[in-house]
């Protein structure tokens, strides 16, 4: 079986281990991930999955401004220990990914908290569009699933490409930093605050502003 680049970046969110462990780890086990990731723990290379199991109950909220004001956000990071907490690393990544809920606007943390009723909807709604578009009936579903997976990538934290290195996606970036840290890291909770959001702008009419102007006036 062929071994992707998009398998073997899979792999590396999901174990924290290197580009090279997890391409060798897939070849051994015939692109089975499960496998894989089996085969990393038993080598001790899987850094990430080593942790997942142990709770996170320190860390920090920390807070982004931008644009003079325009954007806010508050997010919560765990960590293991209040040690980890205080230190620059965990401080820096907290603050990178304050900066990349401003940035990208995510309205969920992960797959998991996007509601079952809106996840239908809009299957319903991509389904529709690739009618319309004339596709074979027997590719919609296959369509559908792919397009899906492109509105988890704009909409969950998560799934999205790091701003400041599109090649690695958030949670590529908290695997890497759990083993760089070596405590189990999390992101729990986040807000957005975008100026003016939901607020319905005054709309001039600026010809009948004239109008009315000039009939005061005669």
């Amino acid at each position: 079986m062929e071994i992707t680049g998009a398998m073997v970046k899979e792999l590396r969110e999901r174990t924290g281990a290197g580009i090279l462990d997890c391409k060798k780890a897939l070849t051994e086990t015939d692109g089975d991930t499960e496998k894989a990731i089996e085969i990393l723990r038993e080598k001790g290379l899987a850094a990430a999955a080593k942790k997942a199991g142990r709770i996170a109950a320190e860390g920090i909220v920390d807070s982004y401004i931008h644009m003079n004001g325009k954007i806010g956000v508050l997010v919560e990071v765990n960590c293991e220990t209040d040690f980890v907490a205080k230190t620059d690393a965990f401080k820096a990544l907290v603050h990178d990914v304050a900066l990349q809920i401003a940035a990208a606007n995510p309205q969920y943390l992960d797959k998991a908290d996007v509601p079952a009723e809106e996840l239908e909807k809009e299957k319903e709604i991509l389904r529709a569009q690739a009618l319309n578009e004339g596709k074979p009936e027997k590719i919609i579903d296959r369509m559908v699933e792919g397009r899906i997976a492109k509105y988890y990538t704009d909409n969950c934290l998560m799934e999205q490409p790091f701003v400041k290195d599109p090649d690695k996606t958030v949670k590529g970036l908290i695997a890497d930093a759990t083993a760089a840290i070596g405590e189990k890291l999390s992101v729990r909770r986040f807000v957005r605050y975008e100026r003016g959001e939901g607020l319905q702008k005054r709309e001039e009419d600026f010809a009948a502003e004239v109008a009315k102007q000039m009939a005061g006036q005669a």
